[in-house]
């Protein structure tokens, strides 16, 4: 499985030369729905887990450890989320009116699948939401000398700086390590909602060459921001937007309305599931991110994304994809394939301490 990234419809270094030290390389993850192993990069497929060793599980606090829950007294079930999904694929393969899809049988087992469950005990045992390999995603900071990188998540909302998402937890190994793979791990019987459950996704990691968002360069380089949210730089080099919008009919005219539009949706950040780049901002202003034990600031590790595309913008969809009807919010079969839904369509990214990678990490929701 390849994925293609099409060229930016603009070389911004060569109008802005300066902007060439801020590069840099992130890998999109591309996932897309397959069956992964445990010896794949993945999303929401198994993991290369060592037999012997614990499977890490959350103790809270959580809903149900509260005097008045806030977001009811209920839960998902996990496999009630897996059998609606299997359910509604299969009405979307078949022919004819809707509502005519599936079988009286079928249509029981989705009411059945949708009903809401218990709150479930503590500890919950966390679910497995992506696996790197080095040989796929060759980012030296993602390992510190080993070759998987892990992520696990307790799938239930943790209030920590006021912000619910679900907690997350890593895991770096050496595969050569694993003799004895864990066949069976355990589960959480329940899940706050579906969009805390990943679908197994096989990944096609795909360089790219990422620079910052213009809030964050507004920090870094106040003088550099403020002549790409101008016009006379552009200009002089010939690029004028209603030129570019005609050129290329992916670029959506709103997001080329201005030049610092054109910056922020084709030339800088790559949307969706990534490792390494920049920081995406937006819900807020930029925030320091310094590492918990150390204060070094902390870089982006990797970005679990609840959607492939960046608004209507088509220039980043992937040549392969080109035949894809939709492509938006939610869409399984398009735009989310992994079926995560964060917040308000949000992104969560983790960050890493450059001096020391075994440092606790930091999260930050966009």
């Amino acid at each position: 499985m390849t994925r293609t990234t099409p060229p930016r419809p603009v070389d911004v270094t060569a109008i802005f030369p300066e902007l060439a030290p801020f590069a840099r390389t992130a890998y999109r993850l591309h996932p897309r729905n397959g069956a992964p192993t445990a010896h794949d990069s993945s999303v929401g497929g198994p993991l290369l887990w060592p037999a012997e060793e614990p499977w890490p599980s959350c103790a809270g606090p959580h809903e149900w450890d509260k005097p008045k829950p806030v977001r009811g007294d209920h839960a998902e079930s996990l496999e009630g989320v897996r059998t609606t999904r299997r359910l509604l694929r299969e009405e979307a393969s078949r022919p004819g009116p809707r509502a005519e899809r599936l079988r009286p049988e079928e249509r029981e087992a989705l009411r059945q699948a949708n009903a809401r469950v218990p709150w479930p005990a503590n500890p919950v045992p966390m679910l497995p939401v992506a696996q790197l390999w080095a040989r796929d995603v060759p980012l030296p900071g993602l390992f510190a000398g080993t070759d998987v990188l892990q992520v696990l998540w307790c799938p239930f909302d943790h209030d920590e700086d006021g912000k619910p998402y679900p907690r997350v937890t890593l895991r770096r190994r050496t595969a050569a390590d694993v003799t004895d793979v864990l066949a069976e791990p355990p589960r959480p019987a329940s899940v706050q909602y579906s969009g805390y459950v990943p679908e197994p996704c096989l990944l096609a990691p795909e360089r790219v060459t990422e620079y910052p968002n213009l809030m964050e360069l507004a920090l870094l380089e106040p003088g550099l921001a403020e002549e790409i949210e101008g016009e006379s730089r552009w200009e002089a080099a010939g690029v004028r937007l209603d030129a570019l919008v005609a050129e290329h009919p992916d670029l959506d005219p709103d997001d080329a309305e201005r030049y610092e539009d054109l910056y922020r949706c084709a030339l800088s950040l790559a949307p969706g599931w990534k490792a390494g780049g920049w920081s995406t901002w937006g819900r807020t202003d930029p925030v320091d991110r310094p590492c918990p034990a150390c204060g070094t600031p902390a870089e982006p590790l990797l970005t679990l994304a609840s959607t492939e595309a960046y608004g209507d913008s088509g220039t980043w969809i992937p040549y392969e994809d080109r035949d894809l009807v939709r492509w938006g919010h939610g869409d399984v079969e398009s735009g989310n394939q992994a079926a995560l839904t964060l917040g308000d369509c949000d992104t969560l990214q983790l960050h890493a301490c450059p001096a020391d990678p075994a440092h606790p990490f930091v999260d930050l929701v966009q």
